[in-house]
C-alpha cells in the first residue's frame, strides 16, 4: 500500500454505466489552441465521445459546464482515439476515432460565444474509411520517413495490417502465423511496426518489407479478400514468455529509442534490435503503463497502474514513488493543464476520470464535530405511527393482477343471450327432464395487433357445461373475431354458481405474454323454470334486510306468475332439484325461502341477494345489507353428511371385496408364472393391478382435518393450541360424530367473534358474544313480526361485513 495518496487536482465521472478500455483515453491539444494546453478526449464502448478542458477545483466540487467542451454520440462503439497530423495539406492536429467497421478523422474547433454560455465547440468530419474487416486497434506515425504528416495502420481481428495514407487506402498485409491480435505500435527510428503475437513473442516488421511484399494491384485486393498473400519476413523476434497488455516506443534526447512491453507479470525494456535492456518483475497485476520522461541521462521514468489501485513510478527498474488512486486505472496519460505540467490523467473501466499530481502535502480535511441535540420522542412516535398506517393500508390491498391499461392490445367481451335457444344444444346431459334448455354465448375478441395467435378458454361451474370450451384463433387481416357456443346443465344436481369466465392468452410481438379476462353470468332460467308456489315445506330459511321489501314481480320479472290470492309469492322448479318457494313479507323487511330439499335453497337465495343488491344499487342506496337471523340449520346439513357417508361405506365394502378377489388372482398368477415362466401373456401378469381396488380418501376425513386445524390455530381459545399439527395420514372414520361435533364448534366460535386468519394478532384475539337473545322465528310471525326482535346469531352478507362492524 502506498504511503502517500495522489493529490486530486480535478475529477469527474464520465457517462452513466458506460465501459472504457486503454484505447479510450487520449490527451493532446486537439483544438490547436494558441496556448498549447492539452485537452482530455474520452471515447466509450457505448459510442459517446467527450472532450474535457479541466480546471483546478476543490475535492468534491461538481464539474463546471464550461469544462465539458464537447459531447456527442457516434454511430458505433469507440475502440480507440488518437490525435495526430491526419489531414493532407496541413500540419494541424486532428482526431482519429476507430470503430469496429469504420475509421473517422475529425477536426475539433471552437468558436467564441456571444453570451454567458461560453465558447462553442464542434466536430467536423474530414474523411472516413469503411473497413472490410473488424478492427482491433491502430497506431500512427510518419511511415516511410515522410515529414509533416502521420499515416495510420489498423490491425484487424483476423491479423491484417491495413495502412492508410490519410484520405486514401494504401495497402494491406496479413501477419504470418496469426491467431489472436495483440498490442501494436510504430517505431519511427527503425521505421517498423512492433507487435506481440499469440505465441508470446515480440515481433518487428519493417515498413519497407510490408510495402514491397506484393504489388499494389487489383490482384492484391482479391488476395486480401481470400485471406491470403505473400508471407512477410520478420525483422526480429523476442520470446517474453507471457501475454502482453500494452506496448510503447519512446525516444528522448538523453536516451536512445527503446521499446517498452507491459506483460502480465513483468515489464520489459528492449533495444531497437530486440535485445533486452532490462526487465522488472512486478509485485501485483498491472493494468496500464506509460513511459513518460527521462530525468537523467540513460534512464526513463515509467508509470505503472495495477489492480490494487496503486500507481508506481519506476526509474528503469528502481521504484521511486508509489501513490494511491481512488480507482483501478485501465489507461494513464500525462498532460499540461493551466500552466501545470506533468498532470497524471487516469481512467477506470467504469468512467472515473481523475487528474492528479504527486506530492507530500498533507490533507487539510478534518471531520466536523457532531452537534449533540435532544431527541424529540413525540415527533418520532408520530412519524412512526404515520408510517405504520401507510404500511397497514398497503397490506390490505389484495389485488394480485395488474390493472388494465387504457390501450390494451386485446379486448375481450362476452354477451349471454337472454332468450333460451329454440333448439336445445345440450349434449349428453344427465338431467332427467324432457327438454334440457341451452343458452347461446357470444365471445368477441378485438385486437390492435395483426397477426396475432390467441388461445381462448371458457370456464363454467359444474354441473354446467359448454358445447366448446377451448379455441385457438388466429387474427389475420381482420382485427376482430366472434366465437359462438352454448351452455346447458349437464349434471343431475343444481349448480352452486351461475358465473363463468373467459380467458384469452397471447404474446406481444416482443415476446411478452399477456392475458385478457372477462367474467359473465347466466340467467336463472337456464337451470330452473317458473312453478306454482307451495304453501307447505319442511325446509325454511328467512333473510332479513334493512330496507323495505321489494315486490317479487319487480325482482323476478322473468318468473312472475303471481295470482291475486298470492301476490307476494313466487315459485321456482329446478331442472335437477326440488321446487323452491320465495315469500316476501308485507309489513316487515324479510324474505322467506322454503323447499323440501335444504340444499336446493342455496341457488335461489344467492340469486335473491344478487338481485336485491342490483336493485338498490340502481337506487343509489349504499347502506343496503342482508342478514340471516335464527339458529344455524346444522341438523339438515348433518343429515346430508350422514347420507353421503353411508354411500361411502357401501362403496368401501365393494372395493374391499374387489381387493380380496385380486389377492386370489395374484396367487393364481404366481402359479402360472412358475409353470410357464416367461411365456405368460402380458395381460395376465398385470391382472392384479387391474382388479385390485384402492381404498381412496374421501370428503369426511379431509374436512375434519381442516376444521380441526382451524380450531387449534386461529379459532383457538388458548394460545398454547397454536402451532399444533394435524396428522398428514388420514383414514376413513368409523362414524361422523367427531366431524359433526367439530363443525358445530367451528360455527359457535365464529358466532362469538372468531376470525379465520393466521395473523400476528391471533394470540390476542378475544372471543366475544354478539348481542341478542336465543329464540327461533315462529311460523306465524313471517308477516307480522316486528323487526326489532333480537336473535341469537346474525350472519351478514360478506360484502357488507365492514359496514356491520362500524
Amino acid at each position: 500500500m502506498s504511503l502517500f495518496k495522489a493529490r486530486d487536482w480535478w475529477s469527474t465521472v464520465v457517462g452513466n454505466k458506460e465501459e472504457f478500455d486503454q484505447g479510450c483515453l487520449c490527451v493532446a491539444n486537439v483544438d490547436n489552441s494558441s496556448n498549447g494546453q492539452d485537452k482530455i478526449i474520452v471515447g466509450s464502448y457505448m459510442g459517446f465521445l467527450r472532450i474535457y478542458n479541466p480546471h483546478p477545483a476543490k475535492p468534491g466540487d461538481p464539474v463546471q459546464a464550461e469544462e465539458l467542451l464537447l459531447e456527442t454520440q457516434l454511430c458505433e462503439p469507440v475502440l480507440q482515439v488518437e490525435v495526430g497530423k491526419f489531414v493532407s495539406g496541413t500540419e494541424l492536429l486532428h482526431l482519429a476515432v476507430l470503430h469496429c467497421k469504420k475509421l473517422c478523422v475529425y477536426a475539433v474547433s471552437g468558436m467564441l460565444g456571444n453570451t454567458e454560455h461560453g465558447n462553442q465547440y464542434q466536430l467536423k468530419l474530414m474523411y472516413e474509411h469503411n473497413l472490410q474487416r473488424t478492427a482491433c486497434n491502430m497506431t500512427y506515425g510518419p511511415f516511410g520517413g515522410i515529414k509533416g504528416r502521420d499515416l495510420i495502420c489498423i490491425q484487424s481481428m483476423d491479423g491484417m495490417l491495413m495502412l492508410f495514407e490519410q484520405e486514401s487506402y494504401s495497402f494491406g498485409r496479413f501477419l504470418p502465423g496469426f491467431l489472436l491480435p495483440g498490442p501494436l505500435t510504430y517505431s519511427s527510428r527503425t521505421d517498423s511496426f512492433i507487435t506481440v503475437s499469440s505465441c508470446r513473442q515480440v515481433e518487428s516488421y519493417k515498413y519497407q518489407v510490408l510495402a514491397f511484399a506484393t504489388d499494389a494491384s487489383r490482384e492484391e485486393t482479391e488476395q486480401q479478400k481470400l485471406g491470403s498473400g505473400k508471407r512477410l519476413a520478420v525483422d526480429w523476434v523476442l520470446n517474453i514468455g507471457e501475454q502482453a497488455l500494452d506496448i510503447c516506443v519512446v525516444s528522448f534526447n538523453q536516451t536512445v529509442s527503446s521499446v517498452f512491453v507491459l506483460g502480465e507479470r513483468n515489464f520489459f525494456c528492449l533495444k531497437d534490435n530486440g535485445q533486452i535492456r532490462f526487465m522488472k518483475k512486478l509485485d501485483s497485476s498491472p493494468g496500464c503503463f506509460l513511459p513518460y520522461c527521462s530525468v537523467s541521462e540513460g534512464t526513463i521514468n515509467t508509470l505503472i497502474g495495477n489492480h490494487n489501485g496503486t500507481l508506481h513510478v519506476y526509474q528503469d527498474v528502481t521504484l521511486k514513488w508509489a501513490t494511491q488512486l481512488s480507482h483501478i486505472p485501465v489507461a494513464v496519460r500525462v498532460g499540461n493543464f493551466q500552466d501545470l505540467k506533468g498532470v497524471i490523467v487516469a481512467l477506470s473501466d467504469s468512467g472515473c476520470l481523475q487528474c492528479s499530481y504527486l506530492g507530500t502535502d498533507p490533507s487539510l480535511f478534518q471531520a466536523p464535530k457532531v452537534e449533540a441535540r435532544a431527541i424529540n420522542y413525540e415527533e418520532y412516535d408520530a412519524e412512526m405511527n404515520k408510517l405504520q398506517k401507510i404500511i397497514k393500508e398497503a397490506t390490505k390491498t389484495k389485488d394480485v393482477l395488474l390493472k388494465s391499461e387504457k390501450n390494451e392490445e386485446l379486448t375481450l367481451s362476452v354477451v349471454v343471450l337472454s332468450a333460451l335457444d329454440s333448439v336445445s344444444q345440450a349434449v349428453d346431459s344427465e338431467v332427467k327432464a324432457e327438454v334440457v334448455p341451452s343458452m347461446t354465448v357470444k365471445i368477441t375478441l378485438q385486437s390492435r395487433l395483426i397477426p396475432l395467435k390467441i388461445k381462448l378458454s371458457v370456464c363454467v361451474q359444474p354441473p354446467l357445461a359448454l358445447t366448446h370450451n377451448k379455441f385457438i384463433l388466429e387474427l389475420g387481416t381482420t382485427k376482430s373475431r366472434t366465437v359462438v357456443l352454448a351452455a346447458f346443465l349437464k349434471g343431475n344436481c343444481p349448480p352452486a354458481d351461475l358465473e363463468g369466465s373467459a380467458l384469452a392468452s397471447y404474446s406481444t410481438p416482443k415476446g411478452m405474454p399477456r392475458v385478457a379476462q372477462c367474467k359473465f353470468r347466466f340467467p336463472l332460467k337456464l337451470v330452473c323454470f317458473p312453478a306454482q308456489p307451495s304453501k307447505t315445506a319442511t325446509q325454511k330459511l328467512t333473510i332479513d334486510t334493512n330496507k323495505p321489501s321489494v315486490s317479487l314481480a319487480t325482482l323476478f320479472p322473468d318468473f312472475d306468475q303471481t295470482e291475486d290470492d298470492q301476490p307476494n309469492a313466487i315459485g321456482f322448479q329446478l331442472l335437477a332439484g326440488s321446487r323452491i318457494t320465495l315469500l316476501a313479507s308485507k309489513t316487515s323487511q324479510r324474505y322467506r325461502l322454503q323447499s323440501e330439499q335444504f340444499e336446493d335453497i342455496w341457488l335461489i337465495a344467492k340469486e335473491l341477494v344478487h338481485r336485491l343488491e342490483e336493485y338498490f344499487r340502481k337506487k343509489r342506496s349504499k347502506d343496503f345489507a342482508c342478514t340471516f337471523s335464527g339458529p344455524i340449520p346444522l341438523q339438515e346439513y348433518f343429515e346430508i353428511i350422514d347420507h353421503h357417508f353411508e354411500l361411502r361405506l357401501n362403496a368401501g365394502k365393494y372395493e374391499q371385496l374387489l381387493s380380496e378377489r385380486a389377492i386370489q388372482f395374484r396367487a393364481i398368477e404366481r402359479r402360472l408364472l412358475a409353470r410357464f415362466k416367461d411365456k405368460t401373456p402380458a395381460p395376465l401378469q398385470h391382472l392384479d393391478t387391474l382388479l385390485e381396488g384402492t381404498y381412496r380418501q374421501g370428503w369426511e376425513e379431509s374436512v375434519d382435518a381442516s376444521v380441526s386445524y382451524l380450531l387449534k390455530t386461529c379459532l383457538s381459545k388458548i394460545s398454547k393450541e397454536h402451532g399444533l399439527i394435524v396428522p398428514n395420514q388420514l383414514s376413513i372414520p368409523k362414524d361422523t360424530n367427531r366431524l359433526k361435533k367439530h363443525i358445530t364448534l367451528l360455527y359457535d366460535r365464529l358466532a362469538k367473534g372468531g376470525h379465520m386468519s393466521l395473523d400476528t394478532d391471533a394470540d390476542s384475539q378475544q372471543l366475544m358474544m354478539l348481542p341478542g337473545g336465543c329464540t327461533t322465528i315462529q311460523e306465524s310471525d313471517l308477516e307480522d313480526r316486528p323487526t326489532s326482535q333480537d336473535s341469537k346469531m346474525m350472519f351478514t352478507n360478506h360484502r357488507h361485513l365492514n359496514q356491520q362492524k362500524t
